[in-house]
């Protein structure tokens, strides 16, 4: 005879199994009655742990997915997958580290104007989301990220997010890494500053970039 912990542990996995999108352990609870499900979650996320399906959490949510060894025996067919453009990698990597951001603070870490493509391009692919306004005179919109960037990167939360050193190391703080310090010590020297001119051409070739990318509805990579 199951015991009542057993049974629970059996619920949330059907929940979870039948649900057509991830969700908070709070709602998971909400489901079953008001009943503690954290350790039932605990319980099944070890359990499924070395298996070909796994019970893991993404940004508070929780969901079963693929092992990611075994993605390979899954893909039918090979999908080219579309860069993003440097500006809006660029953007993205700022929106991750600083949110909620709005496009002046992006574009005072980045140094140049940010093109309305750009955001339209993390816009559509789920990963940015309008966070609100910022109580200041204007009242800008700002950004920040969401669940589906946590789910598509493999992370749990933000704190996952790798580290200064980590991401230099990989070669991937250039040219933010270098506007970010600038501006976190105080803003670039006189010499150091961009010319407006080119500055004004570099925001305007990124705009073509990514308003080509919105033309082109395949998989974001």
């Amino acid at each position: 005879m199951r015991s009542e912990a057993d049974e629970l542990v059996r619920a949330v996995e059907a929940t979870l199994f039948a649900a057509e999108e991830p969700m908070t352990a709070e709602a998971i609870s909400t489901h079953l009655g008001g009943a503690d499900v954290r350790d039932a979650l605990a319980e099944l996320e070890a359990h499924y742990a070395a298996r070909g399906i796994r019970l893991v959490e993404r940004g508070k949510r929780w969901q079963f997915q693929t092992a990611p060894d075994l993605a390979h025996l899954l893909r039918r067919e090979h999908e080219q997958a579309r860069r993003l453009s440097r500006a809006a990698t660029e953007v993205l990597a700022i929106v991750a580290y600083h949110e909620p951001v709005s496009r002046a603070e992006i574009e005072a870490i980045r140094g140049v104007q940010t093109a309305r493509g750009t955001l339209d391009v993390l816009l559509e692919a789920g990963w940015v989301r309008v966070a609100g306004r910022r109580e200041v005179p204007g009242r800008p919109v700002i950004y920040a990220t969401t669940p589906e960037f946590l789910n598509h990167f493999g992370l749990k939360s933000r704190r996952d997010l790798p580290g200064i050193e980590e991401l230099r190391a990989a070669g991937l703080l250039d040219p933010v890494d270098d506007a970010y310090e600038a501006l976190t010590a105080g803003g670039p020297e006189d010499g150091e500053e961009a010319d407006a001119a080119d500055r004004a051409a570099t925001a305007t070739a990124e705009a073509h970039e990514d308003a080509a990318a919105l033309d082109k509805p395949e998989e974001l990579g």
